[in-house]
Protein backbone atom coordinates (compact mmCIF):
# COMPACT_ATOMS: atom_id res chain seq x y z
CA UNK A 1 0.00 0.00 0.00
CA UNK A 2 2.77 2.45 0.91
CA UNK A 3 4.78 1.42 -2.15
CA UNK A 4 1.80 1.98 -4.41
CA UNK A 5 1.33 5.48 -2.97
CA UNK A 6 5.04 6.27 -3.39
CA UNK A 7 4.97 5.09 -7.02
CA UNK A 8 1.73 6.90 -7.87
CA UNK A 9 3.04 10.19 -6.45
CA UNK A 10 6.56 9.60 -7.86
CA UNK A 11 8.02 10.02 -4.37
CA UNK A 12 9.99 6.82 -4.98
CA UNK A 13 12.20 8.92 -7.29
CA UNK A 14 13.38 11.28 -4.51
CA UNK A 15 16.45 9.22 -3.53
CA UNK A 16 17.81 9.91 -7.02
CA UNK A 17 18.30 13.52 -5.95
CA UNK A 18 21.42 12.25 -4.16
CA UNK A 19 22.71 11.09 -7.55
CA UNK A 20 22.09 14.61 -8.90
CA UNK A 21 23.96 16.16 -5.97
CA UNK A 22 26.87 13.73 -6.53
CA UNK A 23 26.95 14.70 -10.22
CA UNK A 24 26.02 11.23 -11.46
CA UNK A 25 22.69 12.45 -12.86
CA UNK A 26 21.18 15.71 -14.04
CA UNK A 27 17.70 17.01 -13.31
CA UNK A 28 16.69 16.75 -16.98
CA UNK A 29 17.91 14.19 -19.49
CA UNK A 30 17.24 10.70 -20.75
CA UNK A 31 16.20 8.37 -17.92
CA UNK A 32 18.78 5.71 -17.06
CA UNK A 33 17.93 2.20 -18.20
CA UNK A 34 19.11 -1.25 -17.25
CA UNK A 35 19.73 -2.23 -20.88
CA UNK A 36 23.25 -2.84 -22.14
CA UNK A 37 24.61 -0.78 -25.03
CA UNK A 38 24.21 -3.79 -27.35
CA UNK A 39 20.43 -3.59 -26.90
CA UNK A 40 20.21 -0.26 -28.71
CA UNK A 41 20.07 0.34 -32.45
CA UNK A 42 22.86 2.54 -33.77
CA UNK A 43 20.72 5.72 -33.72
CA UNK A 44 19.66 4.99 -30.12
CA UNK A 45 23.20 4.94 -28.74
CA UNK A 46 23.35 8.75 -28.78
CA UNK A 47 21.32 8.72 -25.56
CA UNK A 48 24.11 6.78 -23.83
CA UNK A 49 26.57 9.66 -24.41
CA UNK A 50 24.74 12.13 -22.13
CA UNK A 51 24.26 12.25 -18.38
CA UNK A 52 20.98 10.56 -17.42
CA UNK A 53 18.32 12.69 -15.78
CA UNK A 54 15.51 12.49 -13.25
CA UNK A 55 12.98 13.59 -15.84
CA UNK A 56 12.76 14.09 -19.57
CA UNK A 57 10.40 14.48 -22.47
CA UNK A 58 8.81 11.05 -22.21
CA UNK A 59 8.03 11.56 -18.55
CA UNK A 60 5.91 14.62 -19.34
CA UNK A 61 4.37 13.28 -22.54
CA UNK A 62 3.33 9.81 -21.50
CA UNK A 63 5.24 8.64 -18.43
CA UNK A 64 4.50 4.96 -17.84
CA UNK A 65 2.29 4.56 -20.90
CA UNK A 66 4.99 5.47 -23.45
CA UNK A 67 6.36 2.58 -25.56
CA UNK A 68 10.12 1.89 -25.45
CA UNK A 69 10.84 3.00 -29.05
CA UNK A 70 8.86 6.21 -28.51
CA UNK A 71 10.83 6.86 -25.31
CA UNK A 72 14.05 6.53 -27.27
CA UNK A 73 12.78 8.89 -30.01
CA UNK A 74 11.84 11.47 -27.37
CA UNK A 75 15.23 11.09 -25.66
CA UNK A 76 17.05 11.69 -28.96
CA UNK A 77 14.79 14.68 -29.72
CA UNK A 78 15.66 16.14 -26.31
CA UNK A 79 19.39 15.62 -26.86
CA UNK A 80 19.25 17.37 -30.24
CA UNK A 81 17.23 20.35 -28.93
CA UNK A 82 18.39 20.66 -25.33
CA UNK A 83 18.71 24.13 -23.89
CA UNK A 84 17.91 25.82 -20.59
CA UNK A 85 14.45 26.93 -21.77
CA UNK A 86 13.51 23.35 -22.69
CA UNK A 87 14.89 22.06 -19.38
CA UNK A 88 12.81 24.60 -17.45
CA UNK A 89 9.68 23.66 -19.41
CA UNK A 90 10.28 19.95 -18.74
CA UNK A 91 10.84 20.59 -15.03
CA UNK A 92 7.66 22.68 -14.79
CA UNK A 93 5.57 20.10 -16.66
CA UNK A 94 7.06 17.29 -14.56
CA UNK A 95 5.91 19.00 -11.37
CA UNK A 96 2.43 19.39 -12.89
CA UNK A 97 2.35 15.71 -13.89
CA UNK A 98 3.37 14.61 -10.41
CA UNK A 99 0.73 16.75 -8.71
CA UNK A 100 -1.91 15.57 -11.17
CA UNK A 101 -0.64 11.97 -10.70
CA UNK A 102 -0.76 11.32 -14.44
CA UNK A 103 0.78 8.24 -15.97
CA UNK A 104 2.68 6.83 -12.99
CA UNK A 105 2.37 3.09 -12.42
Amino acid sequence: RVGKFLRKTSLDELPQLFNVIKGEMSLVGPRPTSFSAETYSLWHTERLDVTPGLTGLWQIIGRGSTEFDERLRLDIAYIEKRCIALDLEILFRTVLSVFQQRGAH
